[in-house]
C-alpha cells in the first residue's frame, strides 16, 4: 500500500491509454494474471481500522482519567526539553559547523567547476549542493515549503521502493502468494503513517495521550518516531539528516525508472531484471526501443 501511495500522490501513467506489451501478454497468454481494482470487504475494513478508529481512541483516552496523569507527566517532560532547547540548539549548531556537509564548504553539485552559486543557498539544509537553477528557494518561505514537499516525497519515496520490490521478490520466490505482486497493477490506497502523522495533524496532536514530541513537523523525535535515540547526538542526527535526503533524492530519481518501465514493457522492475540477467543482449534499453522504432 505504501507503494501505491506514491502513484496516486504522482500520476497514474496509465490512465485512459493502452500498454503495447501489456496487450501483447494478454493476446498470447489470456490467462495472465491481470485483475480489476475493486475494493474487497479487508480493504474497507483497513480503511476504517486505520483512519476513523485511532482517532476515536484518542478521543476517549483524553477525556479519561488517565488521561490527567500522563498529561501530567507529559508536562513535566516538555518542561524539561523547554529549558534544554536553546542548549540543544547550540549543539545543533555546532555539529553544523564541524561537519563537511553543512556550511560554506560544503559540498557542491558542479565540484570544482567554477560557479556563481545562489547566495540564499548557505548550506543551512540538509542536502544543500547549491542547486537551484529555476530559482525556487529565493524567498524564505518558498524555501521552507519546497524542502518539507521534499522531505515528505523523498520519505515515500524510499518506503515505496521497497514495496515495489518486495512483492514481487516474495512471489516470485513462492515465500507469498500474492494475488498480484506487480506494483501498478494493485491499485492504491493511502495510509497517512510515520512522521507523517505530525505533518498533518501537528506536533501537539498526541499530547492529550501524555506523548510529547519534542522536534518539528519533519523531524517530530520523541519516542514514537525516534525509539532509537539517533537525535541525541546532535553531530550525528545532522550528518542522518543529510543521508536521509540523499537517499530520498536518489529513490525518487528510481521512480522515474519504474514508471517508464512499467508504461513501455507491462512489466514489474524485478521481471525486467531477471529478463535482463536471463538474456542481456536482447533484453535490454536499446533492443527494446529498437523494437519500438522497428515497423
Amino acid at each position: 500500500m505504501v507503494m501505491a501511495a506514491m502513484t496516486h500522490n504522482l500520476f497514474n501513467p496509465f490512465k485512459g491509454r493502452r500498454i503495447p506489451a501489456l496487450n501483447s501478454t494478454l493476446k498470447h497468454n489470456p490467462t495472465a494474471r491481470i485483475h480489476p481494482c475493486k475494493a474487497s470487504w479487508q480493504e474497507v475494513a483497513g480503511v476504517f481500522i486505520f483512519s476513523a478508529i485511532p482517532f476515536t481512541a484518542v478521543k476517549a483516552i483524553a477525556n479519561s482519567p488517565l488521561a490527567a496523569r500522563l498529561q501530567e507527566r507529559m508536562l513535566r517532560t516538555k518542561s524539561l526539553a523547554t529549558k534544554e532547547a536553546p542548549e540543544r540548539e547550540a549543539a545543533t549548531q555546532r555539529a553544523r559547523k564541524e561537519s563537511v556537509w553543512y556550511g560554506k564548504d560544503r559540498p557542491r553539485w558542479l565540484g570544482m567547476i567554477p560557479y556563481d552559486y545562489p547566495k540564499y543557498l548557505d548550506g543551512e539544509a540538509p542536502g544543500d549542493y547549491g542547486f537551484d537553477i529555476a530559482g525556487l528557494g529565493k524567498e524564505p518561505m518558498d524555501f521552507n515549503k519546497n524542502f518539507n514537499y521534499e522531505v515528505l516525497h523523498a520519505r515515500w519515496a524510499m518506503l515505496a521502493a521497497l514495496g515495489v520490490g518486495i512483492p514481487e521478490l516474495l512471489d516470485r520466490f513462492g515465500v507469498v502468494d500474492f494475488i498480484e505482486p506487480v506494483w501498478w497493477r494493485v491499485g492504491y490506497a493511502k495510509l497517512k503513517v510515520g512522521p507523517e502523522y505530525a505533518r498533518y495533524c501537528g506536533i501537539e496532536a498526541l499530547e492529550p495521550l501524555g506523548i510529547y514530541l519534542p522536534g518539528d513537523e519533519n523531524y517530530p523525535g520523541g519516542i514514537l518516531f525516534d525509539p532509537l535515540g539517533l537525535a541525541e547526538d546532535p553531530v550525528a542526527f545532522e550528518e542522518l539528516k543529510v543521508k536521509e535526503i540523499k537517499n530520498g533524492r536518489l529513490a525518487m530519481v528510481a521512480w522515474l525508472g519504474f514508471y517508464a518501465q512499467a508504461a513501455l514493457t507491462g512489466k514489474g522492475p524485478i521481471e525486467n531484471l531477471y529478463d535482463h540477467i536471463s538474456d542481456p543482449v536482447h533484453n535490454n534499453v536499446t533492443t527494446f526501443v529498437s523494437s519500438l522504432l522497428s515497423p
